[in-house]
């Protein structure tokens, strides 16, 4: 292939985002030239419907059935799979293509969670790129900024709000004062979220994109089964109410830091202090944190999904190609990824926010503090809400029935506190499985 011919491109799944990235070369072609030293085509297409109009002209380019047909024609320099899955098609076409010795982009994050190490070690073998700037975070470039830009630091932590349909429905749930299912009904009718959204409210697709970022910030083998991961279907606007009187607000966060015994990766609804700058990313927008020991800190926030948001990444993708940059998969050769370590158990810092609704009978609070002494878990503040008594007939006031108790955590380990809180609900002083939410102190 000449330096100066076109690259040829081969893209499979041409849906939203696929459209957008063949509008996108349509629209600034002359410039992508110019910025890439090649001009940039679209040759050959996949996807399940021939017929569907997507608003872009698919005339001139070749039309495959079949993407892992696509993968393996020549007549295609980089292959771009935009399918999803972890497996089926998408994981056969994208082998397919780096056994053919095409370069590859994907968008595909649940793929490369299931099995990045081993397809960055197949393409490292075959003399291949495979990038995947639009896997994490959509039309950020956090994986550019960990890869190159960051090459000379290292890499202490990461966080961030990587999954726009739960950022939308906890901001709404915050400001409206409105239910979790109520704020779901309605991300699903404005298409904020999918008929079925177990993936995103569960936490699974903040995990993924979380293992990859993890990888490349710490130079470890890929490990999407190691996490913790805890979905926000259990948040109430109770603990709206509670966050906000103790200066919080809560976001649901994948986190990853490095420890003495090895990695930490986490997913959950994280309290972060009003006043750090993280807490102000609200709606459908993503950010990603990174605290490194030369640049210190720093905070990307943009669009995390979006057909022309994650089109602008691929793009990215295929001009670093054209232009002949090539980077390891994960910042480093596939090679010299460590195996993953997971951290050992140890204390939160930052502490807890547990929410209980307690029966009001005499030596149920006392029980509680005791089981929480028991594990040696120190309560920094406590507060009970006495409700209402309720009329239920002329001068007759019957008490409301349970009432709810807060209580902030010093710090303490996870395995004592979930240990205190199940021996708290097997006594029967607690109407309800009790709510545990993390703190973090972001600057």
């Amino acid at each position: 292939m000449e330096a100066t011919a076109p690259i040829r491109i081969g893209v499979a799944g041409v849906g939203t985002v696929g459209a957008s990235l063949i509008r996108l070369i349509e629209r600034h072609g002359n410039d992508l030239a110019v910025r890439s030293g090649r001009s940039i085509m679209v040759n050959g297409v996949s996807a399940r419907d021939r017929g569907k109009d997507r608003g872009v002209d698919l005339s001139g380019m070749a039309w495959f059935d079949d993407p892992v047909a696509l993968a393996g024609d020549p007549g295609s320099d980089i292959f771009v799979e935009l399918i999803g899955g972890a497996g089926g098609p998408a994981r056969e076409a994208v082998e397919t293509a780096i056994m053919s010795g095409k370069h590859v982009v994907t968008a595909n994050k649940a793929l490369l969670a299931d099995c990045g190490t081993e397809l960055a070690r197949k393409a490292e073998a075959a003399g291949v790129s495979l990038n995947f700037e639009a896997a994490a975070a959509g039309g950020i470039p956090i994986i550019k900024t960990l890869r190159e830009t960051l090459a000379g630091n290292t890499v202490s932590r990461i966080y961030g709000i990587l999954n726009g349909t739960c950022n939308y429905i906890l901001t709404r749930m915050e400001k409206e004062k409105i239910g979790f299912e109520e704020c779901l009904a309605d991300a699903q009718r404005l298409g904020y979220a999918e008929s079925d959204p177990s993936f995103d409210i569960g936490g699974q697709d903040a995990a993924h994109k979380l293992a990859l970022l993890t990888a490349i910030a710490f130079g470890t083998e890929v490990d999407s089964t190691s996490l913790y991961v805890e979905g926000i279907s259990s948040i109430s606007p109770a603990d709206f109410e509670a966050a906000d009187e103790l200066g919080y607000r809560i976001r649901l966060l994948g986190v990853a830091c490095r420890t003495e015994s090895g990695i930490e990766q986490r997913v959950h609804p994280t309290m972060i202090p009003r006043s750090s700058a993280i807490a102000h990313i609200d709606g459908v927008t993503n950010a990603v944190a990174v605290e490194a020991d030369f640049v210190g800190q720093l905070i990307l926030c943009g669009p995390g999904a979006g057909g022309e948001a994650t089109a602008s990444s691929v793009m990215s993708d295929i001009a670093d190609i054209a232009r002949g940059d090539r980077v390891g998969t994960f910042g480093r050769p596939a090679s010299d990824l460590e195996p993953y370590r997971r951290a050992a158990m140890r204390a939160h810092e930052g502490g807890y926010y547990v929410r209980l609704s307690v029966f009001d009978r005499p030596g149920a609070f006392a029980a509680i503090a005791g089981r929480m002494a028991e594990r040696g878990i120190s309560l920094e503040s406590i507060v009970q809400r006495h409700r209402a008594p309720r009329t239920t007939a002329p001068g007759h006031l019957v008490p409301v029935e349970p009432a709810p108790v807060i209580m902030i955590t010093y710090d303490t380990a996870e395995a004592e506190i979930r240990a205190a809180l199940d021996t708290i609900k097997s006594d029967g002083h607690i109407a309800e499985t009790p709510q545990m939410i993390r703190i973090e102190q972001f600057d």
